[in-house]
């Protein structure tokens, strides 16, 4: 009897751990479905990315060990010749400015608008205005830019600015492009200063004829060339425009139609210092007066003839990068003034509300618990700048004009130019591809890690 319940028990027993594990097993099974079915989603994006990703990645390896023809094996060579070459040395020079100044600026402009913003009635339009850029490709954006830096302020939107605010507070000369006829009296260099070749004692007058000025750059204001009578302590004359309509004048003589030239500067010099100094009527007409008996050198000085202020060389040597970096700002500010704002709408508003409270500051609230609170959301910004500004090439490659290129060159244009450009090594092209992945895979890692944390 009690083997036959012995026996019962462990036929129940059985049954209830059978029970116990089918429950089990459909889990497992439900489990292996979905991993099947993930595959199968998945499965096109990693063909995808073996494809378009992987498989270039080490390709260029491979490719970077070999020469310039892809024949002969070299190992690390072209990683050498990065280390010795002065144009890649001056574009990862280039490339660590960009990661230092464009990142932090973007950043540091995106907080403070976002900031602002919050501020401002129309918010909402403010913000599109701002991400509007975003929208407009590279190249348009290196297009509209390389035509706002241009050095003619008749073409440059910028130096058409610049000049404006310069002149306003600034004389233009008079006549940049006037020049002394030769033989007529005066003497000098182009640009000037130009002198008369004698002396001129009081109670006597000069005329120094100028020529090379033209019909439409002579002020409205100018009358008929008349020479003023001089005092007898003073030195009187003309400047005028040697130059009758149609050519029928004499050289050196005011015929009839030749205009004085205004605004003109006159010094009197003696032994080297300026006795006396006046500027010239609308006929052209001076006088230097005040003058003690004595010889003088009747002069024009360079003043006059000083080219026109042409403004600011944003795409010279000195000033490419900054200028591009300023391209770039525009185009990345309202991506990082979005992303900030949000995170900022994030935070909790009591947090604020009890600081002001306690009678904290703007300043205070901003410093100590706005940015402390937003620090997550500006990291993610920041690497994420990062990452972008390691692979810039539309804007690098078309704002730098060619003979300024090389200044300019960031890796991603220093490859391309290494390996398409001209260059045609694409061994080393390879190996500066494979330096600029690593140089981008920390960050990315980074940001990931980053990314899993604030979703946890």
């Amino acid at each position: 009897m009690a083997d036959t319940m012995t026996a019962r028990d462990r036929a129940r027993d059985r049954a209830r751990a059978g029970a116990a594990r089918a429950p089990a097993d459909g889990r497992r099974l439900a489990r292996r479905r979905k991993r099947r079915l993930a595959v199968v989603f998945v499965l096109p994006a990693l063909l995808l990315l073996g494809a378009l990703v992987v498989y270039p990645v080490l390709f260029s390896f491979g490719r970077s060990l070999f020469d310039a023809d892809g024949d002969r094996f070299v190992g690390a060579g072209n990683y050498v010749a990065i280390v010795q070459d002065p144009a890649t040395l001056k574009a990862i020079r280039n490339s660590a400015i960009w990661v230092v100044v464009a990142p932090t600026l973007l950043t540091g402009l995106g907080l403070m608008l976002a900031v602002l913003t919050e501020k401002v009635r129309w918010a909402t339009a403010f913000k599109l205005v701002l991400f509007l850029p975003m929208a407009v490709s590279f190249l348009a954006a290196g297009i509209i830019f390389r035509l706002a830096y241009e050095q003619d302020p008749d073409r440059g939107v910028l130096n058409a600015a610049v000049v404006g605010v310069h002149d306003s507070f600034g004389d233009a000369a008079a006549y940049p492009t006037a020049r002394a006829r030769e033989g007529q009296g005066l003497t000098g260099s182009a640009g000037g200063p130009y002198s008369t070749e004698g002396t001129v004692r009081p109670g006597r007058s000069v005329s120094l004829g100028l020529i090379g000025v033209a019909p439409d750059a002579v002020p409205a204001a100018a009358k008929a060339a008349a020479a003023a009578a001089p005092a007898t302590d003073g030195i009187g004359g003309v400047v005028y425009l040697d130059f009758a309509p149609g050519g029928a004048g004499v050289p050196g003589r005011i015929d009839a139609g030749e205009n004085g030239l205004p605004g003109m500067t006159v010094e009197a010099v003696r032994d080297g210092r300026v006795a006396a100094s006046t500027v010239s009527a609308d006929d052209g007409s001076f006088r230097l007066t005040g003058l003690a008996d004595g010889d003088y050198t009747v002069r024009l000085p360079a003043a006059n003839f000083a080219a026109p202020y042409q403004g600011v060389n944003w795409l010279g040597p000195a000033l490419v990068t900054p200028a591009i970096i300023g391209a770039y700002l525009w185009v990345w500010t309202g991506f990082a003034m979005v992303l900030i704002g949000a995170g900022l709408a994030a935070i909790p508003r009591d947090a604020l509300e009890a600081a002001r409270m306690d009678g904290a500051s703007e300043g205070q609230i901003f410093r100590k618990i706005t940015v402390p609170l937003l620090s997550p959301v500006l990291t993610v910004v920041f690497v994420t700048l990062v990452i972008n500004v390691m692979k810039v090439f539309d804007l690098v490659y078309i704002i730098a004009p060619g003979p300024v290129q090389e200044e300019a060159n960031v890796l991603a244009t220093r490859m391309w130019l290494v390996s398409f450009g001209g260059g045609n090594d694409q061994g080393l092209g390879s190996a500066l591809s494979v330096v600029l992945l690593l140089l981008v895979v920390p960050a990315m890692v980074f940001n990931i890690r980053r990314f899993r944390r604030s979703g946890a």
